[in-house]
């Protein structure tokens, strides 16, 4: 990896769950364009540690830093600590799940504790996060939330209902959000990361993981592939960009064209 300071250069980042996966590709992305990285993690410290060797081998600044988002507490005190720690902050990105099959269920059987716990790691860690995080954070910052386009257009993930909506509700946070923070000139958008190698998607059962990439590669994703964490990276940096400051308010997804496909009507209609 070789860092590009031309871009963020004097710019301070903490990415959520960045120890593997997409929240890997954004903290690296964010480091190739120059920003010092927080990386945060919950459990696998190993990784981590991976995650911030490669970006000091290319040169960048980066340090790991453990907490739980799902507590209000451990969340806050991680952003001040990450702020005093680099002595300002300009990019905060909440990409952190929390445990994905504990709460899968379809809605009529989803228990108030898997729904309580999709709530914690989502709606509730992105309130305290950009709550805590505002305050530190620079004019002109950079605010971005991982979502899932579905959860707020679709119902056909059934097992997915407690993360999908809490996804949906974290989308109409960054409207507000961005209106509350438009006067300091820092923007906050969601982006939906489409089936993504390396990612979440992994932890599922290896036969659903097969089957999910067989679906797409038919053809439900014009572009032939999955999408990679450092396509996700890629799209983060770009809205971090000082190109980008009259963007907010907006989710992005960046799903290589997957969601543009219409399922009413046959592949063969829809090939180029």
């Amino acid at each position: 990896m070789s860092i590009d300071t031309k871009h963020f250069h004097g710019k301070f980042a903490l990415v959520t769950g960045a120890s593997r996966g997409i929240g890997r590709g954004i903290a690296l992305r964010l480091a190739e364009r120059g920003a010092a990285v927080a990386v945060n993690f919950l459990q696998n410290e190993p990784a981590a540690l991976d995650t911030v060797a490669r970006i000091k081998s290319g040169g960048g600044e980066a340090f790991a830093v453990q907490a739980n988002v799902a507590h209000p507490d451990e969340l806050a005190e991680m952003v001040r600590h990450v702020h005093d720690q680099f002595g300002a902050l300009d990019i905060f990105v909440h990409n952190a799940l929390g445990d994905l099959l504990g709460f899968m269920s379809p809605p009529l059987q989803v228990t108030l504790e898997q729904w309580n716990a999709a709530l914690e790691c989502q709606q509730q860690a992105f309130l305290v996060g950009v709550q805590t995080a505002a305050p530190l954070l620079r004019d002109k910052g950079r605010i971005i939330a991982m979502s899932y386009w579905p959860g707020s257009h679709l119902g056909g993930f059934l097992p997915y209902f407690a993360m999908g909506t809490n996804k949906a509700a974290i989308e109409a946070m960054c409207h507000y959000f961005a209106v509350a923070l438009a006067p300091r000139k820092i923007t906050v958008n969601a982006i939906c990361p489409g089936i993504t190698d390396d990612s979440i998607v992994n932890h599922l059962p290896q036969p659903a993981v097969d089957a999910m990439v067989a679906w797409l590669l038919e053809g439900w994703n014009p572009t032939g592939r999955q999408g990679t964490p450092a396509d996700i990276g890629g799209a983060v940096a770009a809205l971090c960009s000082d190109d980008a400051g009259w963007i907010t308010g907006q989710t992005i997804v960046a799903d290589g064209g997957a969601s543009l496909m219409n399922p009413e009507v046959p592949l063969v209609f829809q090939r180029p």
